[in-house]
């Protein structure tokens, strides 16, 4: 005989006492009188309703706050509150409880959307005891009795009066809550392995979804040496020889050739060695024309710069034409803003020179963003015959893809300019889709990816429900509609919905296309799944549809990983209340990383072996742990079931 039996003989032989809660205590409601705004920087811990699905015994170390003013009159919960949830879109889901177990001074406040119940007298129930028996299928059946409703089931409190619980003695409560207590001790065991082995996956998976090629901005002054030309009086006309070493000017960085007027002896030239030129130097016109560059080659004369010269020596970092066109196209258009002086402007002093911010990339990017404008440089340079309107059309084109890919180097944001996300952007030309397309290529090319706005890449719709009153809607129902439960019961790729709804069902006859993803923007926050068919779904969901445009760059697959780093951001970014929301207009704004298409590719691939390993049902620790939860809750209805006096 178990000690459990034993205790039965003992303290009840002829069975249990069976009292309805309306008999045992009362029930109160959550919150009243708050608004949207009461949840934004609050100082009262507040219990949500998620809270309360997912935990037997409350969770009440939360972060979730609600204002209370002094002296206000709202409810709280205490030690040994039975609460339940209120209110879902199917019954299966009402009357869910969570137990507080943990006595505690700190006020908690609980959601509108909720209710809970007190006993009269707390000793006639350990609340350990109560998280169970709340759980188990036989008050799980009665529960669901008291829920009713057509698009959205709510609980009566009258009804739930009537609910009827056995009242065990107390040393019987303790044996069966240690017998339990230690099945979900095993599970919660097994489950922390999982955890574990998740966060690893995640860990993995969130560098994979992490962009490498991070670019930092730094001054010129890390990253050059810089030697100003010497003053006028160090290089007379009267020095100057037929040959010797050159004197390098400013029509050198202005026109950059290497016809050289003026030449100094070589005492000349050591005197001056400071302001000497190698090749792989970058000088830079500071009078008059302001800003003009010249990459000095490899076959170029050893010589000096003159006092009309700003010489740049780039350290190892910095590929030095990826600093000419930073210069050249940036940099010298912040130079001719601030150039000092009357008749023929100066550049401001090295000092300041030094200041000036620039973004510096891995080597490797510089030389392919080097590489990419040389490219179209050489088109344009090339074009020296032909309509004079496509020589304009080509340097236009040139000048955008240039400008682009420097203003992104700088930001590490996005390409797209204001013209480009214009409402208007439906109607844009097909050259401009090319455009845009084309430019995207070829950040991703240079830069291993490309940050681009959501609402740029994805359409937007939101779920509904039909009305559960007209049968037309949901009789026979062929067409997929995808709720929560879809994802808990299956998973983050979906291909078939739980529930369908008819044709009828469906508003102006369009449904979400396939391979759009679903993303819970209200109430549970921070859940999505890719749908691989035309479907559609509830109010809880948005969908995102990927726009004609970027068939061919993005791989929804990849995109499906990457939401899971959108999920994230929306869980930090709600409007607040009683069912928590996600700030869409910020979500649309949320720029989001784009690899090259082989790039997404493979990270699909190793995520995909991740996955495989970690969320199996056929094998390993999910299937074991499907299996403790299974002979637990066998237990726990066993064990709960008791003989009525």
């Amino acid at each position: 005989m178990s000690k459990l039996d034993e205790l039965i003989q003992q303290y009840c032989p002829d069975g249990v006492e069976y009292k309805t809660l309306g008999e045992l205590g009362k029930f109160f409601g959550g919150l009243i009188g708050k608004s949207k705004e009461d949840f934004t920087d609050g100082n009262a811990k507040f219990i949500t309703y998620k809270n309360i699905y997912s935990n037997p015994s409350l969770q009440i170390d939360v972060e979730d706050r609600v204002k209370i003013a002094d002296g206000e009159r709202q409810r709280t919960l205490q030690y040994g509150d039975v609460i339940f949830t209120g209110s879902s879109e199917t019954p299966d889901e009402c009357g869910i409880s969570s137990v507080v177990t943990v006595k505690t001074e700190e006020k908690l406040y609980l959601n509108s959307f909720c209710f809970f119940f007190r006993f009269d007298d707390l000793s006639i129930m350990l609340p350990d005891f109560a998280k169970h028996l709340f759980r188990s299928n036989e008050l799980r059946h009665q529960i669901g009795k008291t829920a009713s409703g057509v698009t959205r089931y709510n609980v009566s409190k009258k009804l739930m009066e009537k609910v009827s619980i056995p009242i065990p003695p107390l040393p019987v409560q303790s044996e069966i809550v240690r017998i339990l207590d230690n099945f979900t001790e095993l599970t919660a065991e097994l489950t922390a392995e999982l955890t574990a082995r998740k966060k690893q996956y995640e860990f993995y998976r969130d560098k994979l979804l992490t962009p490498k090629a991070e670019i930092k901005t730094v001054e010129l002054g890390e990253v050059c040496t810089f030697v100003r030309g010497p003053f006028g009086g160090a290089l007379k006309k009267e020095l100057f020889q037929p040959h010797g070493y050159a004197v390098y000017e400013q029509q050198h960085a202005i026109y950059q050739n290497l016809d050289f007027r003026y030449f100094i002896d070589q005492k000349k030239f050591d005197k001056l060695k400071r302001f000497s030129i190698k090749p792989g130097d970058m000088i830079v016109s500071c009078s008059g024309t302001i800003g003009k560059t010249f990459v000095i080659p490899e076959d170029a004369p050893a010589g000096v710069i003159n006092q009309a010269l700003l010489k740049l020596t780039p350290h190892d970092e910095v590929n030095v034409f990826y600093l000419q066109y930073f210069f050249e196209n940036t940099i010298s258009k912040e130079l001719n803003g601030v150039a000092r002086g009357g008749a023929i402007k100066n550049v401001p002093s090295v000092g300041e020179l030094k200041a000036i911010k620039i973004p510096v990339p891995s080597l490797d990017v510089q030389e392919r963003l080097v590489q990419v404008l040389d490219n179209f440089d050489a088109i344009c340079s090339d074009l020296k015959i032909g309509l004079p309107a496509e020589i304009e059309a080509r340097q236009k084109q040139y000048e955008f893809y240039r400008d682009a890919l420097l203003t992104y180097a700088a930001t590490g944001k996005t390409i797209l300019t204001d013209r480009q996300t214009d409402r208007q952007t439906d109607r844009q030309t097909d050259r401009q889709t090319d455009e845009l397309n084309g430019l995207i290529l070829l950040c991703q090319y240079v830069f291993g990816y490309v940050f681009l706005p959501i609402e740029n890449i994805f359409d937007f719709r939101n779920g509904y429900t039909p009305s559960k009153a007209n049968p037309k809607y949901w009789t026979d129902g062929t067409v997929d509609w995808f709720r929560m439960e879809d994802i808990r019961m299956n998973g983050h790729v979906l291909s078939s919905a739980l529930q369908k709804v008819t044709e009828a069902a469906v508003k102006g006859g369009k449904k979400i296309p396939a391979n759009s993803i679903a993303l819970s923007t209200s109430a549970t926050i921070g859940e999505h799944a890719l749908i691989t068919v035309e479907c559609l779904g509830n109010q809880r969901f948005s969908f995102f549809t990927p726009k004609a445009a970027f068939a061919d760059i993005i791989n929804m697959r990849f995109m499906n990983y990457y939401f899971y780093k959108v999920d994230e951001w929306c869980k930090g970014h709600l409007f607040q209340g009683n069912f928590n929301s996600v700030d869409m207009g910020a979500l649309k704004q949320l720029c989001i990383p784009i690899p090259t298409a082989s790039e997404q590719k493979r990270i699909v691939s190793i995520l995909d072996r991740f996955d495989a390993l970690c969320n199996d049902l056929t094998s390993g620790l999910p299937a074991e742990i499907e299996a403790r939860t299974k002979q637990y809750e066998y237990y726990r209805d066993k064990l709960l079931r008791f003989q009525q006096k």
